[in-house]
């Protein structure tokens, strides 16, 4: 098949997963659309693709009203919150200590300052706790507290500067919240002790979702390539990560006739960006037990962005796989070995104790700050050139 043609095929899986799709939030009609697209391209090219399907929610939501004396305050329902619509007093807390003190049962809690520093980790998130957040969230459910407000600035930390950030994005959070500018929660602790009105219009609407699986060869000793088709609610993700997604699409094509002794697992990993974590458990479940039949796992997250090059990082690999790696990666210029980084599915395998590969944009840094998990991430940002070069890469590495 000629260059020209993989340009034009990578241009219509982009289309189709980002153009045509608002986003992919697990557990919605638009991520279920990208799953179908996605099973029903690898079985058009001969591939007898599974989707192992998980139980979820998908989550409605209008404008969140915020008052206090008159005085109307922006605040946007924290993603996958409760609904309310409540009258209620107004306690606040700006350190741990602090919150451990209020009296909850009833009332809006609103947290700022030193409280509001970095988003909560989900309180069920299997692959790390955060003991701090952890007794938040214990605090506030425990209380019997009505709502919560956060006032939140910028974390350093989080993808895309987003400003105000929201604090949770956790659906087994069982308080309703909203989040708002941190000099709006300044002026909103004036009225501690006085009734404040706060309305969530939101629901959590029972859903699913699947993970789409491919595989050529024995299961024993195969090679797993990854990317993750999800992304948050509020941005196309083209980068993050439907630009790993394509390339996965183009391999299936260019290995449609694939018959050598390795085995080759494509898989379409849906999760990744979402606070359940539901489509790696998924597939670790299926896998118990199992994960030693994989000899590498390659995941592909934010590859192809417009600037920069490719870059590729090792995890527990076996030298003579690197070097081999190496060698056929110099006979393609747009790949370089960049840093290692620990926060996408690759982790998921190296924690089992499976040698793993990570490609991504060796700009991932300035993606991070500026794109990713924004509206900004969009099909002009990802050059389909170079998602090609990248599955030629891989191709030159499976085969």
């Amino acid at each position: 098949m000629s260059y020209t043609h993989l340009i034009a095929r990578a241009q219509t899986h982009l289309q189709r997963l980002c153009a045509d799709l608002p986003h992919r939030a697990v557990g919605c009609a638009y991520n279920r659309q990208a799953t179908d697209y996605f099973a029903g391209e690898l079985e058009a090219l001969g591939w007898q693709p599974r989707t192992p399907g998980f139980a979820c929610i998908d989550w409605t939501h209008g404008e969140a009203n915020l008052r206090a004396r008159g005085q109307d305050y922006p605040a946007e329902p924290n993603p996958y919150s409760l609904g309310c619509d409540l009258q209620a007093l107004l306690v606040v807390a700006d350190t741990l200590d602090a919150l451990r003190q209020l009296q909850l049962d009833g009332k809006i809690v609103l947290l700022r300052g030193e409280l509001t520093q970095a988003q909560l980790a989900p309180k069920d998130y299997p692959f790390y706790t955060v003991e701090e957040h952890a007794e938040i969230i214990r605090l506030l459910e425990g209380g019997g507290t009505a709502a919560m407000i956060a006032a939140t600035g910028r974390d350093p930390q989080m993808v895309g500067n987003i400003y105000p950030f929201p604090f949770t994005e956790d659906g087994n959070f069982n308080v309703p919240s909203v989040f708002i500018r941190d000099v709006d929660g300044e002026r909103l602790a004036g009225y501690a002790g006085q009734e404040i009105e706060l309305s969530i219009p939101a629901e959590r609407i029972p859903s699913s979702g699947v993970n789409v699986v491919a595989q050529k060869g024995p299961s024993k000793g195969r090679w797993v390539v990854c990317a993750h088709i999800d992304s948050k609610l509020v941005t196309p993700g083209a980068n993050d990560n439907a630009s790993g997604a394509v390339v996965l699409l183009l391999l299936a094509e260019l290995l449609q006739d694939y018959s050598g002794q390795t085995g080759i697992e494509l898989l379409a990993i849906n999760g990744e960006d979402h606070y359940s974590a539901a489509g790696e458990l998924l597939y670790l479940g299926e896998n118990q037990g199992r994960m030693d039949q994989i000899s590498l796992a390659i995941n592909l997250d934010d590859v192809g962005f417009i600037r920069g090059k490719n870059a590729y990082s090792f995890y527990g690999c076996p030298d003579e796989v690197a070097q081999r790696a190496r060698q056929i990666f110099a006979a393609h210029p747009d790949l370089v070995e960049g840093e290692q980084w620990y926060q996408s599915d690759h982790m998921v395998f190296v924690q089992s104790g499976v040698p793993a590969m990570a490609i991504t944009s060796d700009r991932f840094v300035e993606m991070m700050e500026t794109i990713t998990h924004t509206a900004e991430d969009t099909i002009e940002k990802v050059d389909p050139e170079r998602l090609v070069k990248l599955a030629l890469a891989l191709r030159d590495l499976l085969t």
